[in-house]
């Protein structure tokens, strides 16, 4: 099979990402606005979370994934390594601004894309359980009624009550989408809630302007949004193309190195937007599941269940990698194959909602996770 040989650039015109913002001031709902923002990278897919962060130190990961695992990662501690292509988020991580979660996910085993993309983003005891989505629950409950600007509301957004998706019928696809968007968010917004989108659209309505798809500058965006005093409480980009069954790389130019490269762009864009808002931000990545220990007969991975998260933000003082290691020997796999969850990601999940918007874990757990008994993991993050 003849080698693809993309460079970087081609390969971001070729990756589409999607970005939606939400919790956007409504007239005279942003007196009591929380103290933080929350971002979701959700990754489509299938990350593979023993390439992305390598745990070196356990014997069993060189013998079943000679062709997977990167030679030259970075040095986490002594057992867990970094992929290369986290060049960006491995400075973050030194300058104790970012953290991983590894061997976790949410409570779901059945290794289908359909419902565990539903189950992720809607955050229900079942796949297609629910109607709205963790994220907009909880923007519910922190009483920020707000719109997201996008032509599809995703899941993950979807609330009870005001966080509906907003997006004119008057509006026709062409060349100046953007522009047209935020002059309708102008008129049926007050002054304060429109200017968000003013001062931030400037540039992404340029004409040589390369918002709409590259996913670094998506984030860019969506930061600076966020960054303005009433501007949006949560974001989230979307990304696909991490369902890697054959040829999946080990290093850099692989085809999961240059994904992986594409979730660091995307926090460094978010950074760069965010400004002095960065101290009270917290970006977690979400996929919905990991892959399976051993590699297959194409240099590729299965479906699997366990894999790692990546959290980054100002939010984060202390770096750390947080894993209760279930071991990759096959007794210790989940059904003889798969990375075991050990940390359910809810309650990562929970912890980002308790930082960002200022709710009472007990709450979250009950209202937004319908799980009362939900671990608080916050003080292993936050403190």
């Amino acid at each position: 099979m003849p080698k693809l040989n993309l460079t970087r650039r081609e390969f971001l015109k070729a990756s589409g990402a999607s970005l939606f913002l939400a919790g956007i001031p409504l007239p005279g709902l942003t007196k009591d606005k929380p103290p933080g923002t929350i971002s979701v990278i959700l990754l489509e897919g299938g990350m593979d979370g023993l390439t992305a962060v390598p745990p070196f130190g356990d014997p069993n990961l060189s013998k079943m994934r000679r062709g997977l695992t990167p030679e030259n990662y970075l040095k986490l501690n002594s057992f867990f390594g970094l992929h290369p292509s986290f060049k960006y988020f491995a400075g973050l991580m030194a300058k104790n601004n970012a953290s991983i979660i590894h061997a976790t996910n949410f409570p779901y085993t059945k290794r289908s894309h359909f419902e565990g993309q539903n189950l992720m983003q809607g955050g229900g005891l079942n796949p297609f359980s629910e109607t709205s989505g963790w994220l907009g629950r909880a923007l519910d409950l922190a009483r920020t009624p707000g719109r997201s600007m996008s032509l599809d509301m995703p899941l993950i957004l979807r609330g009870m009550s005001g966080n509906d998706n907003f997006y004119p019928a008057s509006i026709r696809s062409s060349s100046n989408l953007m522009t047209q968007l935020i002059d309708s968010i102008s008129m049926s917004h007050s002054k304060e809630g429109s200017e968000v989108f003013k001062k931030v659209s400037i540039k992404s309505t340029q004409k040589d302007s390369i918002v709409p798809r590259n996913p670094a500058s998506l984030a860019k965006y969506a930061g600076k949004a966020m960054s303005q005093e009433n501007g949006p409480l949560s974001s989230v980009i979307k990304v696909d193309q991490f369902d890697t069954h054959a040829h999946q790389g080990s290093d850099e130019n692989g085809r999961h190195g240059r994904q992986l490269a594409l979730i660091d762009d995307i926090i460094a864009g978010y950074k760069e937007g965010l400004g002095d808002a960065w101290d009270r931000s917290i970006i977690l990545t979400l996929t919905e599941f990991g892959r399976t220990v051993l590699e297959n007969g194409t240099q590729g991975t299965e479906h699997g269940y366990g894999t790692a998260a990546l959290l980054a933000g100002g939010a984060i003082t202390k770096s750390r990698v947080i894993s209760n290691w279930p071991g990759l020997a096959k007794n210790e796999q989940f059904e003889q194959r798969d990375l075991m969850s050990t940390i359910d990601y809810r309650s990562v999940c929970a912890a980002c909602i308790e930082n960002a918007l200022g709710l009472d874990h007990d709450l979250i757990a009950d209202k937004v996770f319908f799980t009362p008994k939900l671990p608080r993991v916050y003080n292993n993050i936050f403190s």
